[in-house]
């Protein structure tokens, strides 16, 4: 049996003998000649025969393929620049049906996203559901060796938690052998312990999960989640640092390997943000926006939706950005663990990133003393009792250290100028859907 050629390495092959194998795409069944196009993973290639008269075995199997289905091709490659796709086709000489589809497809190109959603595998058949996670693949592994490339370490964190890693909201809590434990929301506390353990830098990227009941574009209730943390920093200035390095990294990967293909497909250029990206403490943010015509609803809390799209605007016309850092947080509206600021203990050493309008990441200095920890945990009603586990993290020496933690799915959805979170995410979780 001859092995078999993936579509994209056909072109630089001579003419002669190949196997091709994938599923069939179109089929042109004409009197004297008849034509298929068969796409792999890698592209899409014409296949032709001629018909003989009376027909024969390959022909009538040509006649019964059904879209969709898979099979193998052996054949002649020929170069020929009339063929439209490709410059190239294969004469097929034997053909085997590996896996045959049933004659109606389920889904169609206008078909709604939930009912593509119900038919995820073959959603994921179309061309640009490929390039998005060819996309991801580059992303990560440019992310991964930038982490490995300034000697952090890779860690794998439990999902399964004995109390809340960041409070009792949008928890999941599943039975444990008749106890209780919840799905991690992040893997914030374990990233933390790394610290004490002498780690010094760590990255993790893995499954977070949130009980949020929305149904936004960007919301999800399992979600991958990028996180670092590293110790001896100064203030979160550090954290800033090493993430917009981090996302440069990642980005001028995906442009370099995916640009061309991303332009076609989606009508988007891939961007190389100029470091460093635009730093404005919220409430100035939040003046900057009511000068431009809009009002957050309420002053006491974080940027809503709007308001980060608003800011974003400003920030692409001001600065040419992307992306901006929101800084200086109330300490009312962040975390126990968020260090607060020396001199102001009102606002905390913590940002929110926001790319393309919306807000894709938080990260902070955290507090490593474990009096101040443990009262700020008072104040925001917790028992540091139940937390025990956590804070005796800070009992035996801890450094200065911060980190933050970046949802993947949102990153791809702004890079490629999809609509919504459920278009970049493999099989999504949402507050109505399980399956498939």
């Amino acid at each position: 049996m001859t092995a078999r050629t993936l579509v994209k390495d056909l072109a630089a092959l001579e003419d002669g003998p190949v196997a091709v194998a994938g599923w069939v795409e179109t089929v042109r069944d004409q009197k004297k000649v008849q034509f298929v196009v068969l796409r792999d993973e890698s592209g899409a290639v014409q296949l032709v025969r001629p018909r003989p008269e009376g027909d024969d075995d390959i022909s009538r199997s040509i006649s019964e393929l059904t879209l969709g289905s898979f099979v193998r091709v052996e054949g002649d490659l020929k170069h020929d620049e009339r063929v439209k796709l490709g410059g190239i086709e294969v004469k097929v000489a034997e053909l085997d049906v590996v896996g045959p589809a049933l004659p109606e497809n389920p889904i169609a190109d206008d078909s709604s996203i939930d009912k593509r959603l119900d038919w995820r595998f073959l959603d994921l058949r179309r061309p640009e559901q490929n390039l998005v996670f060819r996309v991801q693949t580059t992303f990560e592994h440019a992310l991964r060796t930038w982490w490995v490339e300034h000697d952090f370490i890779e860690i794998h964190t439990p999902k399964l938690m004995a109390s809340a890693s960041e409070s009792r909201a949008e928890l999941f809590q599943v039975d444990y052998f008749g106890g209780a434990a919840y799905l991690a929301q992040s893997p914030q506390f374990f990233k933390q312990m790394a610290q004490p353990a002498g780690f010094g830098k760590v990255f993790e990227v893995g499954p977070a999960f949130r009980a949020d009941p929305s149904f936004t574009s960007r919301h999800a209730t399992e979600f991958t989640s990028v996180d670092a943390e590293i110790s001896w920093i100064d203030s979160h200035e550090d954290v800033m640092r090493m993430h917009e390095e981090l996302l440069v990294a990642g980005l001028t990967a995906v442009r370099d390997k995916h640009g061309e293909a991303v332009r076609e497909a989606f009508g988007v250029e891939v961007v190389v943000p100029s470091t460093p990206f635009p730093r404005i403490p919220l409430a100035e943010a939040k003046r900057i926006v009511a000068e431009r015509g809009y009002t957050v609803p309420r002053q006491d809390e974080d940027m809503d939706p709007e308001g980060e799209r608003r800011i974003a605007a400003y920030v692409q016309e001001e600065f040419g950005s992307q992306f901006v850092f929101l800084t200086d947080y109330a300490a009312s509206i962040r975390p126990f663990y968020h260090k607060r600021r020396d001199g102001d203990p009102g606002l905390t050493n913590s940002y929110d990133l926001i790319m393309g309008g919306v807000e894709i990441s938080t990260g902070a200095q955290r507090e490593h003393r474990i009096d101040v920890l443990e009262e700020q945990a008072r104040e925001k009603g917790l028992d540091p009792e139940e937390l025990r586990f956590y804070l005796d993290f800070f009992r035996y020496g801890v450094p200065p250290h911060g980190g933050f933690g970046m949802g993947l799915g949102r990153v791809l959805m702004l890079l490629l100028g999809l609509p919504s979170i459920r278009e970049v995410t493999y099989l999504f979780r949402g507050p109505n859907r399980l399956l498939p």
